[in-house]
């Protein structure tokens, strides 16, 4: 299995170009092979909008590879039993699920992590956003230096995620770290050899610790996420209290990892944009949309993983049972095709078709919370920081295939 002769046969997307800027070898991707088979990851990579959006609806596209994995490799008697069992956390993950499970799991998830929850934490965000930044004002006069990943677009997501479930405020500190360790476990790394000891050891300290808050909250319900998922039922079924744990670690993790990156992201792309800057800033209205061309434009979904549940012909190609394939909707979303300028950041552009949210059963059940912080943080930082700019030098990306953001994003600001 190997792509057409285009130069495109070793395309790498960890590649140290590829990690700080993917979208040119995207395009190259999507003009020449737009199903390529990757020797190297020995994986399909979809490219174009068309084909991206059909597999996200397609259900022989599983989002079921946890399991598979599982009993591959780790249910032999040499396995790890840390990463078996953390895997097995992973595996009751909704996201990686297929019907019916996944729609069971929704369901009930969906009745507690409600619209009216996440509107409700809007002065909450505000709050803890305008904290973070009176911090980083508060250090000196003149020219100053921040981490905005680091000092900002993390701190807030992650208080925000953890203040919902009912988290108390002095253990959300150990969350960051427990957060990188199983980021190995979920998305991979490049040349990190011991992601899978450091992520089960984050995997079974964390539901230690969230088996221990489930406990409690039983005891002693409180009006928080944690407890709604407790209570969460209808009239057919509820959550085991192994899924409530899963599911906890779930929006702790997804609740603030895509999050932090669409803030840094989107900042990093108005600040190199001053003509869209202006006009959002100018023109508040535009404020929704904008949060959709930042996803559009550069999101934090880079590729999306599947597992071939059937034989699928694409573009000539033929995808086989078992074959891994990469779904990218960040190709997808600058697919000249659907969006025109693709590469240009308009904050006044219609994009109800972007995929950063994906589509169909798996759209993003965090999605109206990622907008509400997305809209605060962003223009509140602009505001707040003045005269704030990207600090010279490279930056800091995760070395990643599935997601796409920054580990850190050093600015200078002019503190007065």
């Amino acid at each position: 299995m190997t792509g057409p002769l285009t130069g495109l046969e070793d395309a790498d997307l960890l590649s140290e170009e590829a990690v700080a800027d993917p979208y040119p070898l995207l395009a190259a991707l999507r003009e020449h092979d737009p199903v390529h088979w990757s020797a190297r990851y020995r994986s399909w990579f979809v490219t174009r909008h068309d084909d991206v959006t059909a597999a996200l609806r397609d259900a022989r596209f599983s989002s079921d590879r946890i399991a598979p994995y599982r009993r591959a490799k780790l249910d032999g008697p040499d396995a790890d039993p840390a990463l078996r069992a953390a895997f097995g956390v992973l595996e009751d993950w909704m996201v990686f699920k297929d019907p019916p499970d996944h729609r069971r799991l929704r369901r009930l998830v969906a009745r507690a992590f409600t619209p009216r929850a996440v509107t409700l934490m809007a002065p909450r965000v505000r709050a803890i956003a305008d904290e973070l930044l009176d911090a980083v004002l508060t250090r000196r006069a003149g020219p100053s230096e921040a981490d905005l990943i680091q000092e900002f677009a993390y701190p807030l997501t992650a208080s925000v995620i953890a203040e919902m479930l009912g988290v108390p405020k002095e253990d959300r500190e150990r969350f960051k770290d427990w957060s990188d360790e199983i980021t190995g476990l979920v998305f991979g790394g490049l040349g990190n050899a011991t992601r899978h000891d450091r992520g089960a050891r984050g995997m079974r300290e964390l539901t230690e610790y969230l088996g221990g808050l489930v406990a409690a909250h039983e005891r002693d319900p409180a009006d928080d996420l944690l407890s709604a998922m407790i209570t969460a039922r209808d009239d057919r079924d509820a959550l085991s209290p192994d899924e409530v744990i899963a599911t906890g670690v779930l929006l702790l993790f997804a609740g603030h990892e895509t999050t932090t990156s669409l803030i840094g992201t989107g900042l990093l792309a108005l600040l190199t944009h001053p003509d869209q800057r202006r006009l959002l800033t100018e023109r508040r209205e535009l404020l929704d949309g904008a949060v959709d061309e930042l996803l559009r434009y550069d999101g934090p979904a880079k590729t999306v993983a599947r597992v071939m549940a059937g034989d699928v012909e694409l573009r000539g190609r033929t995808l086989r049972r078992g074959d891994r394939v990469f779904l990218s909707p960040a190709s997808a979303n600058r697919d000249p095709a659907v969006f025109d300028r693709p590469d240009d950041l308009d904050v006044t552009r219609d994009v109800q078709r972007q995929l950063g949210f994906g589509i169909g059963m798996h759209f993003c059940l965090g999605a109206p919370l990622a907008r509400l912080e997305t809209g605060i943080a962003v223009p509140l930082a602009l505001e707040r920081l003045p005269g704030l700019r990207p600090a010279a030098g490279p930056r800091q990306w995760h070395p990643v295939l599935l997601s796409r953001g920054m580990e850190r994003f050093p600015v200078r600001f002019d503190a007065g």
